[in-house]
């Protein structure tokens, strides 16, 4: 996707390189434009803010679950 302004990125974009950004390492220019983004949004840090919770959420989620089988 060609964008006017190379660093700019939709609401939309920032979200969907934030579930990106769990898979793999982003290029540079992608960091770079998502970083812009969450400066100046005021929604988008609120969805990566609930993201790293629900990740954290499943980290635990699976540590209490490889314990369980333990305690029989």
């Amino acid at each position: 996707m060609k964008h006017s302004y190379p660093l700019r990125r939709t609401c939309q974009e920032a979200t969907a390189l934030m579930v990106a950004r769990e898979d793999r390492d982003l290029p540079w220019a992608e960091r770079l434009a998502l970083r812009l983004h969450l400066a100046v949004c005021h929604a988008c840090p609120r969805f990566e803010r609930q993201m790293l919770t629900m990740r954290n959420a499943m980290r635990q989620w699976r540590h209490y679950s490889d314990h369980d089988g333990d305690e029989r």
